[in-house]
């Protein structure tokens, strides 16, 4: 992963982040900005073609924070259809980041798995609550501020979806390989034509 940071959080802590919660998916071919927004609380962007994510934050933003997702199940009648907004409360900035952050990975895996990428937003907000939930003890919320149960949202095999999409050989392709330094050394040896003593 061709990973930058231009925001105050630590970049290292959030590429290991990242990359975490990336397994088993291939990742080399990403590059991934996180960065501050203009004006919006949040936002994110994945171009498929170039397999870029750009992860947008709010400087302006108190935690914890809490914001509508797309998670709840769609309901419909005879001249509509609808959703409940469904809140999840997260703790910090890099919780928001790695929300964003896996809600673009989703658009691009469901590309990767040769799906067609139009009308999920749903399902990426699913893929990326489900590590909130499970990982980080982030709540979910009705309007109401009680708890949402669990089978209301997670009623979806997210990861059966995008299971074509390439996989990674073992975790440990996620681990950023160090780069060493170049050294100067200097050879030492013998001149040409100098005869080894006989012993």
């Amino acid at each position: 992963m061709d990973f930058g940071n231009t925001t105050d959080l630590d970049g290292a802590r959030l590429e290991r982040l990242f990359l975490r919660h990336t397994w088993p998916y291939r990742h080399a071919r990403l590059t991934v900005r996180v960065r501050y927004s203009r004006r919006a609380d949040f936002s994110g962007t994945c171009f498929y073609r170039d397999a870029r994510i750009f992860v947008n934050l709010g400087r302006h933003l108190g935690y914890p924070y809490r914001f509508g997702t797309h998670i709840a199940r769609s309901q419909s009648n005879r001249t509509h259809w609808w959703r409940e907004t469904h809140r999840l409360v997260i703790a910090d900035a890099y919780q928001l980041a790695l929300f964003v952050y896996l809600h673009e990975l989703y658009h691009y895996l469901v590309k990767a798995a040769g799906r067609n990428p139009r009308r999920k937003e749903a399902m990426c907000d699913r893929f990326a609550v489900r590590v909130l939930v499970d990982q980080y003890a982030a709540r979910v919320q009705d309007a109401s501020d009680q708890p949402v149960p669990r089978e209301s949202w997670d009623f979806q095999d997210v990861h059966a979806f995008v299971a074509a999409a390439p996989k990674s050989v073992t975790l440990l392709d996620l681990v950023p390989v160090p780069r060493p330094r170049p050294i100067p050394v200097t050879i030492v040896g013998t001149r040409t034509g100098t005869r080894r003593p006989q012993v």
